[in-house]
């Protein structure tokens, strides 16, 4: 059953055994192009309001980006980057009870915010660039090493896979012993399997239905599924905007039952965590009821 999953995620200082439920990592977009939130916490003001409400709402970590990682979005200048995320964790940092993350592949700006005291850093590129290993290394941060095919601005051009599972497993595999060899600790590293970076809808389907395949890998594995596309086409609604919480709860409720699925990176914090504390209720009440 799930609430027996109990992996450890060391990251600067704390640790967590994972059990009853995945942890819940809250987003905030300090960006103007997000494809859910877009514009809306941009301002450092807002940003900080958005991220004590997720705390207040039950959020294990906030998670920080200053540049847009949806479909087709351009990188983003690093000065830019540091302009909008640095105020917020100024404000946060030390401000509230959970750990921060930060969602960069820069190596500098990772630097920077660890220097405020960020905990994780959450690379969308894997952590293939050399000196953001040795950031990761240095300040003994936690990290999330996520699979994409391509970048951003081309991921979703023409995603091709010969088996999509085995793939990523590889590749999560192969940066794990290569990190690890760097000096990083086993234990600092989550992985993510990058639904909707450089994947079509059955390959994202392929990777939740089969989740189990990277349990294997003995690594807390971070789910970012919230809000996505491909639940509005596998429930035939077109677009983009109006995604609603449900279908993101009910692939992290899958996800959890397969023990694949270890951090939820969501909007949608409190609605998320109120169904995890029901499933959870119902589940020790089940088994207690079948117990011997």
């Amino acid at each position: 059953m799930a609430t027996t999953q109990g992996l450890v995620w060391r990251v600067r200082g704390r640790e967590w055994r994972i059990t009853e439920r995945p942890l819940l990592m809250g987003v905030v977009n300090v960006t103007p192009d997000s494809f859910s939130d877009g514009g809306q916490f941009l301002e450092a003001d807002k940003a900080v309001a958005h991220a004590l409400r997720l705390v207040e709402q039950g959020a294990d970590i906030l998670d920080i980006g200053g540049e847009s990682t949806r479909p087709g979005a351009a990188p983003v200048a690093l000065d830019d980057e540091r302009r909008r995320v640095l105020p917020v964790l100024e404000r946060l940092c030390g401000q509230v009870p959970i750990p921060i993350s930060i969602d960069t592949y820069k190596a500098a700006l990772a630097r920077e915010a660890l220097q405020m005291g960020v905990a994780i850093v959450n690379d969308v590129m894997g952590l293939r660039d050399p000196e953001m290993v040795e950031v990761v290394r240095q300040y003994q941060a936690g990290a999330i090493v996520m699979h994409m095919q391509g970048t951003p601005l081309t991921m979703q051009e023409n995603p091709q896979y010969q088996d999509v599972v085995a793939e990523v497993k590889t590749f999560l595999q192969e940066r794990l012993s290569s990190l690890q060899a760097a000096g990083i600790g086993r234990e600092q590293l989550a992985i993510d399997p990058g639904i909707g970076f450089g994947k079509r809808l059955e390959h994202n389907l392929r990777l939740l239905a089969e989740g189990r395949e990277l349990v294997a890998l003995g690594r807390p594995i971070c789910l970012g599924v919230s809000r996505k596309g491909f639940i509005n086409r596998v429930a035939g609604e077109p677009g983009w905007s109006e995604r609603g919480v449900g279908g993101t709860i009910g692939t992290l409720l899958f996800a959890w039952t397969q023990r694949a699925c270890h951090i939820a990176r969501v909007h949608d914090v409190g609605e998320v965590r109120r169904a995890f504390a029901l499933f959870t209720r119902l589940e020790q009440l089940h088994a207690a009821s079948h117990a011997c």
